[in-house]
Parts: structure tokens; sequence; C-alpha cells
């Protein structure tokens, strides 16, 4: 099963709050990710008319796809709870809140799932610490082997 993470998230911000939502993907879409084929460069969400929709990420078409094949870049529409979105929505009236997709996996059920998480940026001396911590941890980790 294919899980696909977006790494920088990770560098360019501090995740407060994660959530599973699910995704409404076309047929070729679904396949297309269980190859591993997307990318999360320059994606995000918004809230628009109390849903939340993921833009600007890229799942490849699908290679023995037809004329059906799905648009690569267009607009997903996220699958949560109303009184989530509604909590979603007031962190985001905060100043320095975004919402971004962190990865993308199937359920036990194979069902796509997406985790996005409630996030504040960092500045550029915490993306050093940051750095500097998991240099750290390799070299722990070197050590202890």
């Amino acid at each position: 099963m294919a899980e696909l993470k977006n790494r920088q998230a990770y560098y360019d911000y501090f995740i407060d709050v994660k959530y599973d939502a699910g995704i409404v993907l076309l047929g070729t879409e679904v396949k297309s990710l269980r190859q591993g084929k997307a990318s999360f460069n320059d994606s995000y969400c918004i809230i628009h008319k109390g849903e939340i929709w993921v833009k600007s990420m890229h799942i490849a078409e699908y290679s023995h796809g037809t004329v059906n094949n799905h648009d690569p870049l267009r607009d997903r529409k996220l699958l949560l709870e109303k009184r989530e979105i509604r909590k979603i929505e007031t962190k985001l009236k905060e100043k320095g809140y975004t919402l971004i997709p962190l990865r993308i996996h199937f359920n036990e059920k194979n069902l796509a799932k997406m985790e996005i998480g409630l996030a504040r940026g960092k500045k550029q001396h915490d993306k050093r610490d940051s750095i500097r911590q998991k240099d750290a941890e390799r070299e722990m980790k070197r050590f202890m082997k």
C-alpha cells in the first residue's frame, strides 16, 4: 500500500492538531495514488461554504487511463464532520494558522484518507533548530548500533 507523506510540511510548520479526513476521488486518481504518483508541492487546504477543499495537489494521470482520465491539479473535496470543520474554521481565524495536507494513506477498508494538520509557520531559526535536532537524533542512532 502506498503512503505518501508531505515531509516539507514538518520542516516549514509546527503541527498543532491533526485530522483524518476522507477524500473524494475519481477512479483513475485512486489507481495513481496506489502507485504512489502524487505530489504535495504547494498544496494547501481552504474552507469554502462549510466544506474543506485541497488545492493544487498533483495526482499524476493514470498510465492506463483513456480519455476519461482526470485533471492532475483539480480541487478535491475532503470529508469531515460539520463540528470538526467549525472547530477548524475558528482556529483558522486566529493569526498565523493554516491548514495543510500531511499525508495520504489507505485505511483497513481500503478507503483513501488524507491527514490534514492545523499548523503555524516556523521562523528561520526554528527551522535551523529542527535540522540540529534531526542531526543529533541521527548521531544517537549511529552510536546505538
